[in-house]
């Protein structure tokens, strides 16, 4: 599977983005998806996740009713919707396809995009 992110920008406090993933070869409707981020200076960290059918979501308290993940498995692209960023949202975003284990943990991805950068000015 291979995973390609886009959508990033610069925007307003306040503002919105939609990242989306497209990803190429027939297995990523079997995969779960995750979106990470990576703020300078920082280790990488769980966004938002979404189980293969999109049955169930999971997302970090710090984003948790800002922003919302989805899945097109028919289009294999994946989205992640944000509102009401914030300046600490700033990062670079990648979406990953979740190969078993923790949601939340990296070790659980089995294939990254190359990242998106996501700037939040305030």
């Amino acid at each position: 599977v291979q995973l390609q992110a886009s959508g990033g920008g610069l925007v307003q406090a306040g503002g919105s983005l939609r990242l989306s993933c497209a990803a190429s070869g027939r297995t990523f409707s079997r995969y779960g998806m995750g979106w990470f981020r990576q703020a300078p200076g920082k280790e990488r960290e769980f966004v938002a996740a979404i189980t293969w059918r999109g049955g169930s979501t999971y997302y970090a308290d710090s984003v948790q009713g800002r922003f919302t993940i989805s899945r097109d498995n028919a289009k294999n692209t994946g989205s992640l919707q944000m509102n009401s960023l914030k300046p600490e949202d700033t990062a670079v975003y990648y979406c990953a396809a979740h190969a078993g284990g923790s949601w939340n943990g990296e070790k659980s991805y089995a294939y990254w995009g190359q990242g998106t950068q996501v700037t939040v000015s305030s």
